[in-house]
């Protein structure tokens, strides 16, 4: 059995299109914010962490719909469709009324600003988990792992491309001394490259086709499926895979609290304890990031050689050692080292060997039915972590100290660790494999 990458690169171009959407979201908007319409930091720090409550709800709310979704091109194919136009539709608007406010300065504007904002959250809401559903929906459960590594290439290629038009045309030279920036050609492209990557989708990946061949191998397999048929007929999970279901679940909010809360105040954790500036500091997260981008597809094929369980232990023990590292070397020193470098890219490492592998440990629990469901609950329970971990963390740090940081951090992937050691299903087929086949990959 061999994974398609073709076919998976072009299921990616959906997430890849969804990544550079909330890069250009999370850099642009606040500056907006701040600087056009003059909100402080509470206020906008409160409009940028609502996409992380609306996901809450509408993440599962529409992965569970698309599950019942049956259409000529598929169930997760129209919510692509529609939710990408609409999205790019929206989001052309908020350069528009930035543009228009920097010139009359009518209030009225930081309300329809704010509503539109709010409408793009609902709109991308409603697309997310059918979007990351349709590789697991087509991918045979073997191998998920390493499908999820090239979608995860995919996404972060998405927010590398932003990066660069971003570094190109809005560098300090090009916007110095400006009174107002503006950010249309930017929203632009970045539409441009969304409505690409749904053309790809829409024109190269035939959902219909591959769901049917996906059913015709499920039904040649039918021990990958853990459901249990009831009484009244219904299909159910044990209780013994709801339990690993509850613990994984629980390991994906522990694990991005543990994460989270590092990605967010680091920056203004290095700025205070080492005096760093931003551009220094952020070069720490940049290279956890690269040091993830390279361990993507090997992180997938150790899941096949080892099982997913054990590469996501080993990617929390990386972590474990990391964050202890950090925090012993804090205690020994007030300077900043070359030496945390190193650090980072065992954080990164870590990181990819746990996200590459946990979002295929889930899904594998549900029938093929409940894909979009499940895949929303997972995204639920990081969302919730990710909303919650900034406000905590932060608040330790301003209330006790700045040095709770990584005590913090380690003792969430330390809890991590104790609840992913109690799941016993999910896992993929271990295989052996010797020379070039242990790659596994065919186009």
């Amino acid at each position: 059995m061999k994974l398609n990458t073709n076919q998976t690169i072009r299921i990616g171009f959906a997430f890849l299109s969804i990544c550079a959407f909330w890069q250009l979201y999370n850099n642009v908007v606040p500056l907006i914010l701040t600087n056009t319409f003059h909100l402080n930091e509470t206020y906008s720090g409160m409009i940028m962490a609502a996409d992380n409550v609306l996901a809450l709800f509408l993440l599962p709310l529409f992965g569970s719909i698309s599950d019942r979704t049956n259409t000529r091109m598929g169930r997760r194919k129209p919510f692509i469709l529609f939710g990408t136009i609409a999205a790019v539709c929206a989001m052309l608007l908020l350069p528009l009324i930035d543009n228009l406010y920097a010139g009359t300065h009518n209030q009225v504007l930081t309300g329809i600003f704010i509503a539109v904002l709010a409408l793009i959250l609902i709109i991308m809401g409603t697309y997310r988990s059918p979007a990351v559903a349709l590789m697991p929906d087509v991918t045979p459960k073997p191998l998920r792992s390493r499908a999820n590594a090239v979608i995860n290439l995919m996404g972060a290629l998405g927010g590398i491309i932003y990066l660069i038009i971003a570094t190109l045309l809005y560098s300090e030279k090009r916007t110095a001394g400006l009174d107002h920036v503006n950010y249309f050609l930017l929203f632009a492209i970045v539409a441009g490259i969304m409505l690409l990557s749904l053309a790809i989708v829409m024109f190269t990946v035939d959902e219909v086709a591959l769901s049917a061949k996906m059913r015709e191998y499920e039904a040649a397999h039918p021990e990958e499926n853990l459901a249990e048929t009831d009484e009244s007929g219904h299909e159910a999970l044990p209780a013994d895979v709801k339990k690993s279901l509850g613990f994984i679940l629980v390991s994906v909010s522990l694990w991005f609290i543990s994460y989270n809360a590092v990605e967010t105040w680091f920056t203004t954790y290095a700025s205070r304890q080492w005096n760093m500036a931003l551009g220094s500091s952020s070069l720490c997260l940049t290279i956890a990031t690269v040091g993830a981008i390279i361990t993507y597809i090997p992180a997938g094929a150790m899941a096949g050689k080892i099982g997913r369980k054990k590469t996501i232990l080993g990617g929390i023990v990386l972590m474990i050692a990391a964050f202890a590292l950090i925090f012993i070397y804090t205690l020994l020193s007030n300077q900043f080292s070359p030496i945390l470098y190193v650090i980072f890219v065992m954080i990164g490492v870590g990181w990819a060997a746990i996200n590459v592998n946990s979002l295929p440990m889930v899904v594998e629990m549900c029938k093929g039915s409940d894909i979009g469901k499940f895949t929303g609950t997972y995204y639920t329970f990081s969302m919730a972590a990710q909303t919650v971990t900034p406000i905590v963390a932060g608040w330790l740090m301003n209330h006790v100290s700045y040095g709770t940081l990584f005590p913090y951090s380690l003792f969430f992937i330390t809890a991590a660790f104790l609840t992913m050691s109690m799941v016993k299903h999910g896992d993929s087929e271990v295989t052996v494999k010797k020379g070039l086949e242990a790659f596994d990959i065919d186009d």
